[in-house]
């Protein structure tokens, strides 16, 4: 870590000093619970009442609002998924009418109709202050130049850095992603403090400074907010040694509310605290629905307790974590949602062997003689698939020989660690294509039958 950052990120002894609600952040577990029944007692009536989707979807189930007594009986309510927003694209899920919407996001759209969220004004408040709060978490303090390289427009990731940099009084540099050179001209030039984009586009800015012969890590820069995609501890590892920073994970989805649900604290890293205030946490078994208690690996579910225009009611996310509610050296109370080790619909069968990407990522990121950048190509050879994991050499390894070397050790390390046999194909340094904001980790080659 540089000079600057071990003066400024304190110790968790200062911690409420630096919280934006430090009542709230520190409730006891009994004062938040009783506030979640009480909202998710109204937002389970407000999409009732307002959402024809929820309506049907809970009388099919045979339940009602007055059906919630306690937290437990969110279990008897509906599931609501990804497609329930396709089907009812463009609005049909919305419980407030146009005129009361603020604002609109979307996703891109790119497997079928894009999900659209929106929020009023009291849902952009919300946001601005729940980012600033995750910001806060992370590091950050007010005064502090926020270069934000996320993606703004109808990606929430860059309005939700922006809005929460400036409620909680940082600057905010608003350059979004592409354009590295200028990225680095303007880190430096600015004398940023944090860094808030995806973890993979970081690795492209420290790249393009290393091979201009600038060493950020003697940079002002301390905290990078990084989120939007999965990582691995090896790829944060990566992250602060080269960038010289505190890497913060921080955890967001547009159908929640966008980034600034949750997020690691500086002083730990060890799990992303979910605000519980404003959301209601799950895990269950993906397979059959059922809750599973805390500690125990399975699909992250979230109902929104304090969103107007778009509540989410068990919004299943496909993530795979658990929880733990054990106290924090920060101070912070609220629960924590454990690394998210992949997601439902991202995992592979390699030839009878369940794989998730960020599984591969741990092995790959810092393995002796490869650049932490891959691609995962997945083909069909007859009933079965295949994979190729497609890494780069680092520099110093790009001779044939070398390459067939360090191929060969990482198959053989993927072997043994996770039980998959794989093709490794080690390209040369920069070949593996770079990502101006979300990275691109598996392209599926298979064909689709008619």
């Amino acid at each position: 870590m540089n000079a600057h950052a071990a003066r400024t990120l304190g110790s968790a002894r200062d911690v409420p000093a630096h919280m934006r609600n430090p009542e709230i952040e520190t409730a006891s577990r009994d004062a938040l619970a009783a506030l979640q029944l009480s909202r998710l007692k109204q937002v389970v009536r407000h999409a009732y009442d307002r959402v024809a989707h929820y309506r049907r979807a809970f009388d099919a189930a045979g339940v009602s609002p007055a059906a919630i007594a306690s937290l437990d009986d969110v279990a008897h309510l509906p599931f609501t998924t990804k497609a329930d927003l396709r089907d009812n694209y463009p609005f049909g899920l919305f419980a407030v009418p146009r005129n009361r919407l603020a604002r609109l996001h979307a996703s891109s759209g790119t497997t079928g109709k894009p999900t659209v969220v929106g929020y009023t004004r009291d849902d952009i408040e919300n946001w601005a202050e729940l980012m600033a709060r995750s910001m806060a978490c992370a590091g950050a303090r007010p005064g502090d130049v926020v270069h934000n390289a996320y993606g703004y427009g109808l990606f929430t990731g860059g309005l939700g850095a922006h809005y929460g940099g400036e409620r909680l009084g940082c600057v905010v540099v608003p350059m979004s992603g592409g354009n590295t050179e200028k990225q680095l001209v303007l880190i430096r030039d600015f004398d940023a403090d944090v860094l808030c984009s995806t973890p993979s586009y970081a690795l492209n800015i420290v790249e393009a400074a290393e091979r201009d012969g600038i060493d950020l890590a003697r940079s002002r820069l301390r905290v990078g907010l990084f989120g939007a995609e999965p990582w691995s501890e090896a790829m944060r590892a990566e992250l602060d040694r080269r960038l010289g920073i505190k890497a913060v994970d921080v955890y967001g989805l547009s159908e929640i509310m966008g980034p600034g649900v949750a997020v690691e604290c500086v002083e730990a890293r060890a799990g992303l605290h979910g605000w519980e205030d404003h959301f209601l946490f799950e895990v269950i078994d993906p397979e059959t629905g059922k809750p599973l208690p805390f500690g125990h690996t399975g699909e992250l579910v979230i109902t929104t307790l304090t969103k107007e225009a778009l509540p989410m009611v068990r919004y299943r996310t496909r993530d795979i974590t658990r929880l733990t509610a054990d106290r924090c050296v920060c101070g912070r109370t609220h629960l924590r949602i454990m690394r998210i080790t992949g997601r439902n619909d991202d995992m592979l069968i390699i030839r009878g062997v369940n794989v998730y990407p960020s599984q591969i990522e741990t092995l790959l990121v810092g393995f002796r003689g490869l650049a932490p950048h891959y691609q995962l190509v997945v083909e069909r050879a007859g009933a079965l698939d295949s994979l190729r994991v497609e890494v780069e050499a680092a520099d110093g390894g790009t001779s044939e020989g070398d390459r067939a070397r360090i191929g060969a050790a990482v198959r053989h390390h993927l072997k043994s660690a996770i039980g998959v046999t794989c093709e490794v194909a080690v390209k040369q340094p920069g070949e593996v294509p770079r990502s101006q904001g979300k990275a691109v980790r598996v392209r599926d080659l298979r064909k689709v039958p008619s």
